[in-house]
């Protein structure tokens, strides 16, 4: 890309305002970051880092961290990405997994690192971005050094392998410890090109990426990356005209954004004028494309989304997961038209078509491991079983979780496949339909209810924002438990009662086979969700609430 668009931007980075008041960004092209890549590279070399070597990045979003990552692909080097929003005990879990060599990080990184431990036993090499006066609390070097070593030298390019380890990924840890995913280099060659290809993404857009890694796709991709200013660990709480600023000041066309985050500018954009009675719509006329991840997306945000968006552009919900991705996909179009109707009828979410190179298949649900496809018993259309994939996406393991890699991988003659953990079910017309995670479904003597099928036929009750289905004892029985989060815009409106709300919900459940055994609702003030997206809801803590609350 930078032999092919050299002075086309590939990062920018907005740095506050000038005297005027009028926004100012740092910009960097793609000739720019190829050099200072390779600078980087040899640089790294120099202090003492390997192929191969593991090395934890903790970098904000800007062009450092651009320019490190592909240093880091350039030398072969692994870079080790860990969201620094986990936890000071998954954190200490993720790098105990990772075994790193090396750790490149901002002061605030280093800091926690010392004060915390975190890689004591096998980090040796340490590299702060930015300021020197930290460095002598922990040693080690700057990245300014790092490129004064590596200046004056030529172009680096390990003649890296297909199979061989590009970078460790973690997963959210939303239903458990977060996991290291093993990406090697054909893995991400397939991603960039299913991504291209699924939505026809050419060279010359321009991105907003609300996700930090999903940006690393962007140089790949030809586009310009057009950081947001966000806290990156809180996507929910971002602010609404710092989106619509970066939107309107650089033409995006892309946009990457959780759910959370697209329902809070949407509430934003499409509000209410009490005193006119009309909506005051903000637009955001340039973007073509909004791709969403995390969670299922609310039909009321997809509805708010495209009064902001221009009559062509649409709202892309790919399904996959850190492991393998994107495995399905749909459009916003298809789901208001056709999908959602079923969806509120309990069908479950539709995550759309299989991405073509993707071979998905249905399996009957076990918590066991499977070794060999032999082993599995495959299910017809239409009848709920745990989603399986397989595909030159799929990574191959866990790193310093072979238990885990065991549970999740399936040997089919020698193809890995990757069990999501998710069930679903494919319809007549060979759509993917998700009905949540396999850990998620509560049995209830011998009936079992999926979360999304559940949960989707109450959300459609004006007042209720979303719910949780999980399970407890009540009276030394096990039964079916909704906790219930309002919707904050109706809240303190002509506000139901508790008991008003219970009955209304009952009646709503009580019209479908499987969801009127359902008795039992409590509120809560705000689920709790994971930090990547902050849309995954926290439902084992949730059961741990409920249970203590009909305790």
């Amino acid at each position: 890309m930078a032999r092919l668009q050299p002075d086309t931007l590939a990062v920018v980075l907005p740095t506050g305002l000038d005297a005027q008041g009028k926004r100012t960004y740092a910009r960097q092209t793609y000739a720019e970051l190829d050099r200072q890549s390779d600078v980087i590279a040899a640089g790294l070399y120099k202090t003492g880092l390997k192929r191969g070597m593991r090395t934890v990045l903790m970098v904000k979003p800007g062009p450092d961290f651009f320019a490190l990552t592909f240093a880091l692909f350039k030398a072969g080097i692994v870079p080790v990405l860990i969201d620094p929003g986990l936890g000071i005990a998954q954190l200490k879990t993720c790098l105990a997994q990772a075994e790193p060599e090396a750790f490149i990080g901002i002061p605030a990184a280093h800091a926690a690192r010392v004060l915390l431990g975190l890689g004591r036993k096998t980090v040796k090499i340490r590299i702060t971005v930015g300021s020197r006066w930290y460095g002598w609390f922990w040693g080690g070097t700057t990245l300014m050094n790092v490129i004064s070593l590596g200046d004056g030298t030529g172009a680096v390019l390990e003649n890296t392998a297909a199979d061989e380890t590009a970078a460790i990924l973690f997963t959210s840890g939303s239903t458990g410890i977060a996991k290291g995913v093993r990406y090697s280099h054909g893995n991400f060659a397939a991603q960039v090109e299913l991504i291209r290809n699924t939505y026809n993404i050419e060279p010359g857009e321009i991105d907003l990426p609300t996700f930090p890694l999903f940006a690393l796709f962007d140089p790949a991709l030809g586009m310009t990356t057009v950081v947001p200013d966000m806290d990156f660990t809180r996507p929910a709480k971002v602010d609404p005209m710092k989106i619509k600023h970066a939107i309107d000041d650089w033409g995006v066309t892309n946009v990457f954004a959780s759910p959370a985050l697209l329902a809070t500018v949407s509430r934003h954009a499409v509000a209410v004028d009490g005193l006119k009675g009309v909506a005051n719509i903000v637009q955001w006329p340039t973007v073509r494309r909004i791709l969403t991840a995390g969670a299922p997306v609310p039909a009321a945000t997809l509805e708010r989304m495209h009064q902001m968006l221009s009559p062509d552009a649409q709202i892309f919900t790919p399904y996959g997961a850190t492991e393998v991705l994107p495995v399905a996909s749909i459009g916003s179009r298809e789901i208001l038209a056709d999908t959602r109707t079923l969806t509120d009828a309990g069908a479950g979410v539709c995550v759309g078509r299989v991405v073509a190179s993707n071979d998905v298949r249905i399996i009957a649900i076990t918590d066991k491991p499977i070794a060999d496809w032999a082993q599995v018993r495959e299910l017809p259309a239409g009848e709920i079983g745990e989603i399986t994939v397989a595909g030159p996406t799929v990574t191959s393991m866990y790193i310093g979780r072979p238990e885990a890699t065991i549970l999740a991988k399936i040997n089919r003659d020698g193809v890995i496949v990757h069990r999501m953990g998710d069930v679903g079910y494919v319809d007549a017309a060979g759509r993917l339909w998700f009905c949540g995670r396999k850990s998620h479904r509560v049995q209830i003597g011998d009936v079992t209810l999926y979360s999304a099928p559940v949960e989707e036929v109450f959300n459609t009750h004006a007042a209720v924002f979303r719910t949780a289905l999980v399970g407890a004892k009540v009276g030394g029985m096990r039964m079916p438990v909704l906790c219930v989060e309002l919707d904050p815009e109706t809240r303190g409106k002509n506000e139901l009662s508790a008991r008003e709300l219970f009955d209304q919900l009952k009646s709503i459940g009580a019209k479908h086979n499987h969801t009127k055994g359902i008795t039992q609702f409590l509120i809560h003030p705000g689920f709790p969700v994971d930090i990547r997206h902050n849309a995954k809801i926290g439902r084992e803590k949730l059961a741990v609430w409920a249970q203590s609350r009909l305790a």
